[in-house]
């Protein structure tokens, strides 16, 4: 009888032996794969409006700690490289047939300066007006107050320079036919011909677009080249100012003669200049910084709590 217990005993022992592999196996390979779910799971997901305000504000930080001279040179490359937005447009309009819809289609022209610029990550001022005005938000000091104001500064006047820089070799060099400066010119004389008033209202939805432009790449969408493309090509579309594309216009006309300086200046430059920080930093990025606010204010303070628990 014994014999015949013996080995069912042993039979029973080894099937229970073979489940415990296979159950430590299974284990295992869930815990493997665990990781590339949560990874997959993390790709799949979109940031959230706290986690993008933080990207955001680590930006404009590292803005306002670059050396003076690496904002200065930045700022003076894109100035001229955003001249090739005004070069856009105008081959368009020079080469293609005038019909109604052609505005649409010219509008594409204007995203290549744009495209450059945000690509070559160089210093546009209007990004400025979103990135590095969060953490003053964040922390609101005369000292944070005083750094963005540098920074503005150092950016805006470069990205002017590079502005007159582009404008001037476009005047003056044989680079472009005649059909094409023309083209040039009825381009600028239509972005620059607006009172101040309108100035200032066509340059606020431009400002905003520009800083909901950072936003959007800041979630780290994967779409980048056509949101830049799309969001540019609505400023253009929509006949919004911008102070720096704007700037090439109106150095490019102050240099051949057809805008008077204080017209340039007052009746252009600056209007524009407070529509852009009207709609980039009034308007859009109070209100970024209005749905972040109570989820960073708790993160803050919840942070400060284990800290001190510490």
């Amino acid at each position: 009888m014994a014999e015949k217990i013996e080995p069912e005993i042993r039979r029973a022992v080894e099937e229970n032996e073979s489940r415990r592999q296979q159950a430590e196996s299974d284990r295992k390979e869930k815990e493997s794969n665990e990781p590339d779910e949560e990874e997959a799971v993390r790709e799949a997901s979109h940031l959230s409006a706290k986690l993008v305000y933080q990207v955001v504000r680590r930006e404009g930080d590292e803005e306002l700690r670059r050396p003076q001279t690496s904002l200065f040179w930045s700022g003076i490359a894109a100035g001229v490289c955003i001249s090739f937005s005004v070069i856009g447009e105008a081959l368009f309009k020079t080469y293609l047939p005038d019909v109604k819809w052609l505005p649409l289609l010219e509008s594409l022209g204007y995203t290549f300066g744009f495209l450059i610029v945000i690509v070559g990550r160089m210093q546009l001022f209007t990004e400025n007006t979103l990135t590095t005005v969060l953490p003053l938000f964040a922390r609101p000091s005369l000292y944070n107050l005083w750094c963005v104001g540098r920074l503005w500064g150092i950016v805006l006047g470069a990205n002017v320079i590079g502005c007159f820089i582009a404008a001037g070799f476009i005047a003056y060099m044989p680079t472009f036919e005649p059909d094409i400066l023309a083209s040039i010119t009825e381009i600028s004389k239509h972005a620059t011909e607006h009172g101040a008033w309108i100035g200032f209202a066509k340059a606020v939805p431009a400002g905003l677009l520009i800083a909901a432009l950072v936003w959007m790449l800041a979630a780290g969408e994967q779409e980048n080249f056509f949101i830049i493309i799309l969001m540019t090509w609505l400023i253009a579309a929509g006949g919004f100012t911008h102070i720096i594309a704007g700037s090439v216009e109106m150095a490019f006309l102050l240099l051949t003669g057809e805008l008077g300086l204080m017209a340039a200046i007052f009746g252009f430059f600056i209007p524009v200049f407070l529509g852009n920080v009207f709609g980039g930093t009034v308007v859009f990025g109070l209100i970024t910084w209005g749905q972040v606010r109570e989820e960073v204010h708790d993160s803050t303070d919840q942070h400060g709590a284990t800290t001190q628990s510490d």
